[in-house]
């Protein structure tokens, strides 16, 4: 019986992957409001140790390692802004973001894993 108990209260993969595609929803909306950002990274802080042991951790992950990297590129591009290197960084890490965010849904909608590890 307790066993029912546990099952009841574990987060259904089909609430987990919804769950996933909202934060992807949220990194894709930074590009016209920044704000959602932050609310996205924050989001997948609180459920990934939830997802752990399901294709949806790598999924925060990796969108957390996005987050981080793509803050750091956009500091530096943005430090750099008045010499020529600072606007093809930010173009670069601009590009980087949106090919990440766009390539992690689909492997999502797929329901396939992604490497939080990789670059790409």
């Amino acid at each position: 019986m307790s066993n029912d108990i546990i099952q009841h209260n574990a987060p259904a993969p089909d609430n987990l992957r919804t769950y996933s595609m909202i934060v992807y929803g949220l990194y894709a909306a930074s590009l016209v409001v920044g704000i959602t950002l932050l609310v996205g990274v924050i989001m997948a802080y609180v459920k990934r140790g939830e997802m752990q042991g399901t294709v949806f951790y790598n999924h925060m992950q990796y969108l957390i390692k996005t987050f981080w990297v793509s803050l750091i590129g956009f500091f530096i591009g943005g430090l750099t802004l008045a010499l020529a290197v600072g606007g093809l960084i930010l173009i670069v890490v601009s590009v980087w973001f949106v090919y990440r965010v766009v390539a992690g849904f689909i492997k999502l909608y797929e329901r396939k894993p992604v490497s939080a590890e990789g670059w790409f």
